[in-house]
């Protein structure tokens, strides 16, 4: 289903607060196969509030609207609804009772001003019966409406535990139906990725590919939209079947995968254990890495041998060496990776040593200069990137490319595992 998403709160506009509401709705709803069309941020003007649902029931098969339910003045949401619906604005008793039982905290005495809560549009149903907070629905011209309280984890609890489910189930007359995917990317630019899709979708109506930058890797997304189910999913496998094919080996994973969860199954799947030498990104790596839970079945550890002090005495990277080339080189990258992997008894580590700046560069190697060294039982090799932009820009760059050549190394062991397993 096509939807729209209101957020309404001067707090919002005027910058106080940050609309995360919205956010998280549209992440959400495009989880469960709907498509967002529009967001709008308004305050709070019961004339605005009117005007712009009305526009957006004229475009979308429902409407979530985020905030102005609660009991103090300025809370204007739901008489701006009743005047724009013409709706009369309608006491609800019950919903009353249930909140003053959710919000009484113990006291004897009710408090009053939760009375404006229960004055909704006609027509208005609670979204849950054992509601403690402001939240309601109402369907208007065969297209339903949310109305969910603008405080971020009230708000999420509605919208995950009544609003998905409802929707899930709600039949309209020619409603369309939506298929969505998220891909992720790793090692192409958005251009590079643009030119490979955009042909996909020329000429037709019912595919829209998006393309996001989210740093450092690139997001692109599949929307197909049809009123005969069946035919859009076909056209949607076949779409996505394409869309593999081009993005080859620089598609990481889809959904919520990120490059730590998809080395983290790589890894189990190979019963492999991984460790780690870091100087540039300072830990960064086995940051992302350990966030993933389950992580320590896989994970060893690793060093931030951040001073060539601490590369020699604790990876075992000879002085002469560090001498001769320095320590932001390929030889010393490889040494690093087989001191941490020799020191930990991993089967595959990964180091890196760069330049993060602002300073430090040289003609040689400017800032953003980064090596990579991977050791395996197989042998060690090293890479060189060059990285552009602010220190953190650097790191975070240098981090998720150090990721992303774990990654590849690991489905490079897979393919090679499979292939001896085919021989045999």
């Amino acid at each position: 289903m096509i939807g729209e998403i209101i957020a309404i709160g001067d707090e919002l506009t005027s910058g106080r607060i940050l609309n995360t509401t919205s956010y998280f709705a549209a992440g959400q709803l495009f989880a469960a196969g709907h498509e967002v069309k529009a967001m709008n941020t308004i305050g709070d003007d019961p004339e605005l509030i009117g005007k712009t649902l009305l526009d957006s029931l004229a475009r979308a098969d429902f409407v979530i609207v985020t905030g102005g339910l609660g009991a103090t003045s300025d809370d204007l949401t739901s008489e701006a609804v009743a005047d724009a619906l013409d709706r009369p604005a309608t006491f609800y008793p019950e919903i009353l009772q249930r909140i003053r039982a959710a919000n009484n905290n113990g006291s004897p005495q009710p408090r009053p001003s939760l009375e404006k809560l229960a004055w909704l549009p006609a027509g208005a149903h609670a979204l849950k019966f054992d509601a403690s907070t402001a939240g309601y629905f109402l369907v208007h011209g065969n297209k339903p409406i949310f109305f969910l309280p603008g405080v971020p984890h009230e708000m999420e609890e509605l919208l995950v535990e009544t609003v998905i489910s409802r929707l899930a189930v709600w039949e309209g007359e020619e409603v369309r139906r939506v298929g969505q995917r998220l891909y992720r990317v790793a090692g192409l630019p958005e251009t590079a990725i643009n030119e490979r899709l955009a042909p996909l979708a020329e000429g037709e109506e019912r595919i829209r590919i998006g393309y996001y930058p989210v740093f450092p890797e690139v997001h692109v997304s599949l929307t197909v939209v049809g009123t005969d189910v069946a035919d859009m999913e076909r056209l949607f496998g076949e779409i996505d079947a394409k869309i593999r094919n081009l993005l080859g080996d620089n598609l990481y994973g889809t959904g919520t995968d990120s490059l730590e969860t998809v080395i983290g199954r790589l890894l189990i799947d190979n019963g492999m254990v991984l460790a780690l030498a870091e100087s540039c990104t300072g830990g960064l790596i086995a940051h992302r890495i350990t966030r993933v839970p389950g992580s320590s079945e896989y994970f060893l550890g690793g060093a931030v041998t951040y001073s060539n002090e601490l590369k020699e005495r604790m990876l075992g990277v000879e002085g002469e060496l560090l001498a001769e080339y320095g320590a932001v080189s390929p030889e010393t990258a490889r040494a690093m990776a087989e001191g941490i992997r020799r020191e930990t008894g991993a089967d595959i580590a990964l180091a890196v040593t760069g330049i993060a700046g602002p300073s430090g560069g040289t003609v040689a190697k400017p800032v953003g200069t980064v090596y990579f060294g991977l050791a395996t039982a197989g042998g060690t090799e090293d890479s060189k990137f060059s990285f552009n932009g602010a220190r953190w820009q650097i790191q975070e760059a240098a981090c998720n490319k150090g990721l992303d050549i774990l990654r590849l190394a690991m489905l490079r062991h897979d393919y090679a595992k499979n292939q001896s397993c085919q021989r045999l």
